[in-house]
């Protein structure tokens, strides 16, 4: 798994717009006391759910492979020459 070079951020912003996907499908409504670790799980598996990124086999699935995944599905969706792309 190649490190992003800018993983932390990507994977907060990825964060945030899954949570928007989700809960704009209606798929879901998180509460304040949720982990990031238990949304961003969530998220993973909805879009997995939905074809939006491939699965990865259940024995590789740890915080930080999940982590990764959004943080470069999320790069994928921004533009070219976003700064966090650089």
């Amino acid at each position: 798994m190649k490190k992003l070079k800018h993983e932390a951020e990507l994977f907060k912003a990825a964060l945030l717009a899954g949570i928007q996907y989700a809960e704009a499908r209606k798929a879901v409504e998180f509460e304040a006391t949720d982990s990031a670790s238990d949304k961003a799980l969530y998220v993973y598996r909805l879009l997995v759910h939905d074809q939006r990124i491939a699965p990865m086999p259940e024995d590789q699935i740890s915080e930080k492979s999940i982590r990764h995944r959004l943080a470069t599905w999320y790069a994928h969706q921004l533009p070219d020459g976003h700064p966090l792309l650089r």
